[in-house]
């Protein structure tokens, strides 16, 4: 069973820094592209940034210059540097993967359960 487990949350102060984990569990073969959400109080779901296998990145225009997405192939693994994090980055993160191989074949849009992110003022 392939499971998507999100790491690093927790609260900051405004201007501070945190990184996100996102790994990728399982009898899981190959890993596409991933990236991460986030969803605020009251507020939809929303795409902050993504990675694809080959390292091509793509941001959200509030987090450029303040985000920085990476991943390890070799660990399964996705990162979220956060920096200069704002009261509006308060929110749950989600890790999702756009599609792995398995075994058994191939898996779309896997979900990790989220961390919270809270930064204060």
């Amino acid at each position: 069973q392939v499971h998507v487990v999100e790491s690093g949350g927790g609260q900051v102060q405004a201007g501070g820094s945190r990184r996100l984990s996102c790994v990728v569990s399982g009898a899981v073969f190959t890993v596409g592209d991933m990236g991460w959400y986030r969803q605020a109080p009251g507020k939809q779901r929303a795409l902050v940034a993504t990675i694809s296998s080959d390292g091509d990145t793509f941001y959200e225009d509030s987090v450029k210059g303040r985000f920085t997405i990476s991943r390890d192939n070799d660990k399964k693994t996705v990162y979220l540097q956060m920096s200069s994090l704002k009261p509006e980055d308060t929110a749950v993160y989600y890790c999702n993967v756009d599609h792995l191989t398995t075994g058994r074949g191939l898996q779309f849009n896997i979900w990790g359960q989220g961390t919270q992110v809270t930064v204060s003022s």
